[in-house]
């Protein structure tokens, strides 16, 4: 076991393929390596988490918002404290929320709590090419994601002509004097460039396993202080890019075609859902990215799904009104609105 963390970012905007590069890197890694995951998302019920691969995956999941905002950052700097003072894993990936500003991560892995644990190594931005440009000129974390980034994953290339794709490239190039581009679908990238998937020999090892590193425990109340503290630091970045809401609503029917009801009768500002639904026994994921959307039959186990015909919707203040008139063409129930960074 190392002595310290290799921490990778991944960002990108809602819907870009983030989950799927975070399984690609899991089906890679090491078996003699330990590997923690950190899925953030911004909706009151989380999915990503559930369609992350693998049964036995060291994961925390925070949700409610992002965990580069005041919203959850305690969550976030506990769940990190967790992580040095008792599983201390080889490698940490962060999949980060779509409307994350993730330009702070670098100084919350350097707090003093952490006892340089952690070694920031690299961000990847996963760019959506058939929607980057509509949602750029509206969402300013997009720009604070490729400003921070050094990797750029163009993905979905099949769905965005090749001008559209330079057009993507020619704006990140405002950022960036020579950015590193990966085009591709499915989040296909080299990633033995990025991570060293090499698993250790131990055929001539001897000896006893080496002990984990022993750090000094802060009490309960300190770390609370600690967090206080930070919290009320003037630096903290505590504005929010954009303001978005999300709205979870539970599905009673019992037929797709109400899905693709709801999901054509969605306003045009919607930009992002998900959820798992069920129909005849069968699962499917219900996906939507502006405008775009797809209901796929998910082989995830059910015993994985923790929020089954559960359905999160994100969008500005002024799609709500749009999506609970939408919600009227089939058998659904508002259980909720979540505004993130409006909560105390």
């Amino acid at each position: 076991m190392s002595d310290f963390t290799h921490v990778y970012l991944i960002t990108g905007f809602l819907g870009s393929g983030k989950t799927t590069l975070l399984n690609r890197i899991i089906e890679r890694f090491p078996k003699d390596k330990k590997l923690t995951l950190l899925v953030n998302e911004f909706g009151e019920v989380g999915v990503d988490g559930t369609l992350v691969a693998g049964e036995d995956i060291d994961m925390m999941e925070i949700s409610k918002g992002s965990i580069f905002c005041v919203c959850v950052k305690t969550d976030f700097i506990k769940g990190l404290y967790e992580l040095n003072s008792k599983v201390q894993p080889d490698v940490m990936l962060i999949e980060s929320t779509g409307v994350a500003n993730p330009s702070d991560l670098k100084k919350d892995l350097k707090l003093p709590i952490f006892n340089d644990r952690f070694r920031f190594m690299e961000q990847f931005c996963v760019i959506d090419a058939a929607h980057f440009l509509e949602a750029y000129g509206v969402y300013a974390s997009l720009e604070k994601q490729i400003a921070s980034s050094t990797v750029f994953i163009i993905n979905k290339i099949d769905n965005a002509s090749p001008e559209r794709i330079e057009e993507t490239k020619n704006v990140i190039r405002q950022f960036h004097p020579d950015p590193s581009f990966f085009e591709t679908t499915f989040a296909e990238i080299p990633l033995a460039d990025f991570f060293d998937f090499a698993e250790q020999d131990l055929s001539d090892s001897e000896g006893p396993e080496p002990e984990t590193a022993k750090v000094s425990i802060l009490s309960e109340e300190a770390l609370d202080q600690f967090i206080d503290d930070l919290l009320d630091s003037p630096d903290l970045e505590i504005t929010p890019p954009d303001t978005l809401m999300s709205v979870t609503y539970a599905w009673n029917g019992d037929d797709l075609v109400q899905l693709r009801a709801m999901a054509e009768a969605l306003p045009l500002s919607v930009v992002r859902a998900k959820g798992f639904v069920e129909e005849k026994g069968d699962i499917y994921l219900f996906s939507y990215v502006m405008r775009d959307w797809t209901i796929e039959k998910t082989d995830v186990p059910k015993d994985r799904i923790k929020h089954k015909n559960i359905v999160v919707f994100i969008g500005p203040p002024e799609s709500m009104e749009g999506i609970e008139k939408a919600s009227k063409t089939g058998d659904w129930r508002n259980k909720g609105v979540l505004q993130p960074y409006s909560q105390p």
